[in-house]
Formats: C-alpha cells, structure tokens, sequence
C-alpha cells in the first residue's frame, strides 16, 4: 500500500522524552472505530472515524422509478456515498457482478418489473453475503428499516435520506391515484391510496385525526386490504414523517429471534451474538414503529411489549439497564384478536393497549365501487397506456374477491402481460 505525507498522524509515546511518532492514519482510524465500539449503546451514534472517508461507499438504488432514483442520487453522492442505479432486479445483478461489495448498501424497491423482492433479496443475500440491503417506499422514496437489523451504516444512511421527507414521484397519472373527474369533490385520499367509497373515505378521515398525535394506533382487515399502506400514510402526515419508519413482522422472523431482533443484545448474551446490536425499537427511536401481524407475536414476548408501550422504556438481552425511547406504534392485524384473548392466545390488556385508536379497512367486496379505479391504477402501472374493457371490468365484478385489493393487483398485472401489444385489456385477458 503507498502511503503518502497526508496519511499520517503524529502522536506522542508517554515514558522517555516527547519525541513525535508517526503512525499511518489507517491505524489511527482503526483505534479510533475500536473505542467507538466500546461506547455503551443507546448513545448517539457517531460518524464514521475511518480512512474510507476518502471512500466512498457504494450504495446500490434498485427501483423501476426513474424518479426516486434520481432523487435519492441528489440526496446522496460523493465524496461520501457512490450512487449506482438500477431500474430491474437483473440490471442490479449486473453492477454488483461488476463492482467491489466488500462495504455496500442496496436499496430496494420492492416493485420490480421482473424478480418477486423476496426471490431477489434471497439472490443477493447468497452471493453478496456482506451487503445490506434496505428496503425503499415505493410511493416516498423513503427507507424502511424492517428488512434486517439495523447497523450503524444503515442506520446513518436512512437518516441521511429520509431527512428530507417523502419524494414527489409521480409514478402515476393523475387520473390512476384518483384525482380526475371521478373524485368526489371535496374529497381527498391519503397519498398512494385509490378509492372514494364511504368506507374508505371514513378510514382516510380516522388516518389524518390520529396522525397528528402519538396515539398508538392498531390497523385491522383481512390479508390483501392495504394495512401496511395506512400505517405507512399515518407516518408520512405525522410530525415524524422525517424520523424513521421501522417496519418489524411478527410472523416472518422465527418466535427464538424475534425477542433479540426488537429488544438488541449485547455482546455475548447468547451463542452468536459475537457484537452488540440496537433492536428495532430502539431503531425508531424520533419515528415511527409498525408492528406487522402482530397477532402473531409469542405469548412469552407480550409481557415485555407491554411494559415497553407503557414505560417507554426497553432492556436489551444480556442488559440490566432501561433505556428511554420515544417511538410511536402502529400495529396491523388480520387476525380477531378479541376470540384469541378468549383461548388465551392474545393478552388482554396488550390487546387494550394497542387499540386506543382502532382503523379497520374494509375488505374489497364490501367497496366495490372502488373496483374500476383501483383496476384502472393497477392498469397504468403495469402496462402505460392500456385501457380496461367494459367486458373486463364487468367481469372483474362479478368476483367476490376473497384476497381483495392484492388478488385484483395480481389478476391485473398478468392480464397486462397477456395483452401483449395490444392497446385493451379483454374478458380473455382476465383469469381468476
């Protein structure tokens, strides 16, 4: 390695006569990450004392939207980050074959034209073992922190992104987000929901009242309704919408890690736990924390969630001291979580604690007058021009729906596909 005069420091030896010892920056930096590493957590994180300062680390921006890459390229960028763009799963593929991944950070949007998220994530994960990846909004260009525990590099990088609050994308027409003639006047919906049924149009207004306050907030529905959705509008209207937006499921992370993923651990707490870790929580602390199918949360966890949403407060595994978090709470539940505190699944009083404000979507049969809209939306974003036929609309109808707005997404994406280069989506078009 060359090494010139601006890569050293001078430090003094403490026995014998002051003589100045010269020492590589590198080892400086390396000294100094170390006592950083010793800091107790819950401390502000710092910046990065390290050489790579110089360079910069490679952030990879996966989305279809040119305009939330572009805007996230703007917020970002040299000397500190690299900003590469990607608009597919296979182009990323591409740029990481070609560039060094040994410190690098991937952002994700999870509407890929061609790869499923979870099938991509899985891709990278087992070839580029080392990379984080964070998942993005596909509506804000904001970054969700739910797809792994939080480091100090992401961690960084997420405020450095959401500080400036949502992006304007524009991703679709006006009239496909439902601002045309077909809006009810004096009506408006939350930002990236389609429909002005009077159900829906009672669920925006329940968003917009508690949005303004830090009352912990549980979303119900059936599965394929938009909870996640509302729970993400809540943050985006709050005052935290500049804080970070945490996303944990409940049922995707196996019930032995789930404790440590949102509580932290220290160094050594168990077999595997080779550094200390922040959890989940702690992660959101200033923003928002959404706490996905949480009817499916162990029975052993829900005492300790409890007291965090009554005290503030949460103990990392291996710790014996509380540390002070301010974090709002939106839980989201598909499940009847009153008949599962009758067979003891569910505790009451976390059940009473996480409905002070409760917000129960409705599923798609029971607004059927959002269908056209909705269809129309879906339409535009997966095929540009494309219109829908009354014949396909009038079948569309006549379905009942049982995985509601996300069986309509998917029924309109493969009816995109199989229109080919045709301009109007048919009754041939449409499997369900």
């Amino acid at each position: 390695m060359c090494l010139n005069e601006h890569d050293f420091s001078i430090v003094y030896c403490c026995h014998g006569p002051a003589q100045p010892v010269v020492i590589p920056e590198v080892l400086v930096t390396v000294m100094n990450v170390d006592r950083q590493a010793q800091q107790p957590m819950g401390t502000a994180l710092p910046h990065f004392a390290r050489s790579a300062d110089k360079v910069p680390i490679d952030v990879f921006i996966v989305s279809p939207n040119p305009q939330i890459r572009q805007a996230l390229e703007d917020k970002l960028g040299l000397p500190r980050w690299n900003v590469l763009q990607a608009n597919s799963g296979a182009g990323a593929l591409e740029l990481l074959y070609q560039g060094g991944t040994a410190e690098a950070v991937l952002l994700l949007d999870p509407m890929l034209p061609d790869l499923e998220p979870n099938e991509f994530h899985s891709i990278v994960k087992d070839r580029f073992p080392n990379m984080q990846i964070v998942m993005l909004n596909s509506h804000t260009g904001q970054l969700l922190l739910g797809s792994a525990s939080p480091t100090p590099l992401s961690t960084w990088l997420m405020d450095a992104v959401n500080r400036g609050g949502a992006i304007q994308t524009g991703s679709l027409p006006e009239r496909a987000l439902g601002n045309s003639h077909n809006r009810v006047e004096g009506r408006s919906n939350l930002r990236g929901m389609i429909g002005d049924s009077e159900p829906m149009q009672r669920t925006y207004s329940l968003a917009r009242m508690v949005a303004m306050r830090d009352t912990t907030v549980l979303v119900t529905g059936e599965s394929g309704t938009g909870k996640d959705l509302v729970a993400q509008e809540i943050h985006q209207v709050s005052p935290r919408r500049k804080q970070p937006f945490v996303v944990v499921n409940c049922s995707a992370i196996p019930e032995s890690l789930l404790e440590a993923e949102l509580f932290g651990y220290t160094k050594g707490s168990f077999t595997g736990a080779l550094q200390a870790r922040i959890g989940r929580i702690q992660a959101a602390h200033g923003g928002t924390l959404f706490l996905d199918e949480i009817g499916d949360m162990p029975t052993s966890l829900q005492s300790k969630m409890l007291r965090f949403l009554e005290q503030g407060e949460v103990q990392r595994l291996g710790d014996n001291s509380n540390l002070k978090v301010d974090v709002r709470v939106v839980a989201a539940t598909n499940a009847d979580l009153k008949k599962m505190i009758t067979e003891q699944r569910f505790r009451e009083d976390l059940y009473y604690r996480l409905a002070i404000f409760p917000i129960h979507l409705p599923p798609l049969r029971e607004r059927m007058g959002d269908l056209e809209a909705l269809a129309t939306a879906f339409a535009a974003k997966f095929h540009p021009g494309v219109t829908l036929g009354r014949q396909a609309l009038q079948i569309l109808a006549q379905h009942s729906w049982p995985g509601n707005v996300r069986e309509l997404r998917n029924a309109i994406e493969r009816a995109t596909i199989l229109v080919g280069s045709g301009e109007e989506i048919k009754p041939e078009h449409i499997f369900l």
